[in-house]
């Protein structure tokens, strides 16, 4: 009787353990992404991005425009995308190499509710900002709930592996490119806010599936993510939303990789997934 009693105990936490629901990922960062793939910031798209990062009556708005060849255009037209919808007050902090200690401006970074990294260029970016003060004040912003967002190459910089849009058999910069081979594409470090995976931007208009497909093959294992202008995706944990006028491609898990002795990619099959304003996907993204 007390052995039939105690399996019967042993059943039922069983049967707890198995009914119980997953356990949410540990040790993520409590901020999140809002990641644009460039082009026009309509007032829903800058609502929205309002609304991921929640802003409070006291919170503010850090601009960090050093992809910019011109910081100073590309903080005037964040500005005049921004105060038509949310009065918050902006600050335009254009680090260069004399001002990455500067304690005041690190302070402001690390306290921000929502810092926006403009478009341009993303290695530009990356040479002020790697292994500086500022690299850890953003990381601390994200840590600590902030909303990181960027568009363009404010996008491309998010991620650990960055693509830099370089062609390595290629000295012509093109806006896409024009084959798929491999050792052919430039990644570089970027700011490892979002890792596992790869963004591309200003996807489809520019078309650069031969760009991504590059990107696959040199980091087989990450999620290949390309967003469309106009459009963001909004990154929660391992959560993606989707916002915006046109469509993200996300490319994975591509099966029988090989490169053959010319140097061409070729593989078997690979997932592809097309998504619009709405839909929401998960990836193990850290």
């Amino acid at each position: 009787m007390k052995y039939t009693f105690f399996l019967f105990l042993l059943i039922c936490f069983e049967s707890i353990l198995l009914s119980a629901p997953a356990q949410a990922p540990q040790n993520l960062p409590a901020g999140k992404l809002f990641i644009i793939g460039g082009g026009n910031r309509s007032p829903q798209l800058m609502k929205k991005m309002l609304a991921t990062a929640a802003l409070g009556p006291k919170d503010y708005v850090v601009v960090l425009p050093m992809s910019a060849s011109e910081p100073d255009t590309s903080f005037y037209y964040f500005k005049e995308d921004f105060q038509p919808v949310c009065n918050a007050p902006v600050a335009n902090l254009n680090f260069t190499s004399d001002k990455v200690n500067d304690k005041n401006w690190l302070d402001s970074v690390k306290h921000a509710r929502l810092i926006f990294i403009t478009g341009g260029d993303q290695e530009r970016f990356m040479a002020v900002v790697l292994n500086t003060p500022v690299y850890h004040a953003i990381h601390a912003a994200f840590n600590n709930g902030s909303t990181i967002a960027g568009t363009s190459a404010g996008a491309a910089v998010m991620c650990e592996k960055m693509i830099t849009g370089k062609e390595l058999t290629d000295t012509i910069y093109n806006a896409t490119f024009k084959k798929i081979h491999a050792n052919n594409i430039h990644i570089a470090k970027g700011l490892g806010l979002l890792n596992n995976a790869v963004i591309d931007q200003h996807f489809i208009v520019r078309s650069r599936y031969n760009r991504l497909l590059s990107a696959m093959a040199s980091l087989p294992s990450y999620a290949c993510i390309g967003i469309d202008e106009a459009t963001a995706i909004i990154v929660e944990g391992n959560r993606i939303t989707v916002t915006g006028e046109s469509q993200v491609v996300l490319m994975q898990k591509p099966r029988g990789l090989q490169i053959t002795p010319s140097g061409l990619i070729k593989m078997k099959s690979l997932q592809l997934s097309i998504y619009t304003t709405g839909d929401v996907f998960f990836i193990n993204l850290h």
